[in-house]
């Protein structure tokens, strides 16, 4: 088994593409209008499926915002350098929520930063 994609609900398609792409880095793999069904979708990662996990990134037509609930959690992205990736994507227009630091408790660097519907990416620092 492998994990394949994780499926985000989003207000704007193209705000949430320019800042996967634009602030995290990530590519737009592929996109699929669905006009009988009302919604698209845009695939992004740092890789293609199936090597790679992607996110699913779903706009379903006159949505603009969701509610978060209490269930959602974060997606994790491993990075070499946690603090610079902070000093990018704010340069970037990115919102970072919680600098760059060890996380509660034990040694490892994270950081938190929100995307524009308000999904939280947690920054794990990591060799590459």
């Amino acid at each position: 088994m492998r994990l394949l994609h994780t499926m985000l609900r989003v207000g704007n398609l193209q705000r949430s593409i320019d800042f996967y792409t634009t602030v995290l880095g990530m590519t737009l793999q592929r996109t699929s209008d669905n006009p009988s069904q009302k919604y698209t979708l845009a695939f992004v990662g740092y890789g293609t499926n199936p090597d790679h996990a992607e996110l699913e990134l779903t706009w379903n037509y006159d949505t603009d915002s969701y509610e978060m609930g209490n269930a959602y959690g974060h997606i994790a992205i491993g990075i070499p350098d946690v603090a610079q990736a902070c000093i990018s994507i704010r340069a970037a227009g990115g919102k970072v929520v919680r600098d760059a630091g060890p996380v509660k408790g034990g040694t490892t660097i994270i950081a938190f930063v929100e995307d524009p519907d308000g999904y939280k990416i947690e920054l794990i620092q990591r060799a590459e």
